[in-house]
């Protein structure tokens, strides 16, 4: 019996990378819908219209998406400085 089925494939590219998302669905699950992409990413969802989204706005960024994720970079390296000089 074929529980797990393949969705869809997104291909894009975010923090100057290609990448692959690739959707599946799995019955055997209590959360059946899941994604994962080439960049260790990945989450599971109840909603396929969902999925779908997420996967989508994961390998293209909006303006607002990209500069939220270089300020969430910057914010964790200057994390990083302050606890080696401490």
């Amino acid at each position: 019996m074929l529980t797990q089925l393949w969705v869809g494939t997104y291909h894009g590219a975010h923090d100057g990378d290609r990448v692959t998302v690739t959707t599946t669905r799995d019955g055997t699950q209590p959360i059946p819908y899941s994604l994962e992409c080439t960049c260790g990413f990945s989450q599971r969802h109840t909603d396929p219209a969902h999925l779908d989204r997420v996967a989508w706005r994961h390998t293209h960024p909006t303006l607002w998406g990209r500069w939220k994720r270089r300020a969430r970079g910057l914010l964790r390296s200057a994390r990083g400085l302050r606890a080696t000089a401490a």
